[in-house]
């Protein structure tokens, strides 16, 4: 339990560093591997945190980019392709 308290109370004191482009998703990555991990585990919150951190932060990019990709797909009057 102190693992999960300690990865929080890191997640809201990075919460200033949230807003860089460079932490996009990964705070909420943070969190919810966390917890996971911690549940799962027990003991290994900060390893989930970490893990977490970087899976969100891929997925932020990843949708960041197909958002991009639709704006200019739609700004050059093709179709938008049908999300999976």
């Amino acid at each position: 339990m102190k693992a999960v308290a300690i990865a929080l109370s890191l997640a809201v004191a990075a919460s200033g560093v949230a807003t860089s482009a460079g932490a996009v998703g990964c705070l909420s990555g943070a969190v919810v591997g966390g917890v996971a991990a911690h549940v799962a585990m027990h003991k290994h919150a900060l390893l989930g945190a970490a893990a977490g951190c970087a899976v969100g932060h891929h997925m932020a990019v990843v949708k960041k980019r197909k958002m991009a990709e639709e704006r200019h797909a739609a700004a050059m009057g093709q179709p938008v392709p049908a999300h999976h």
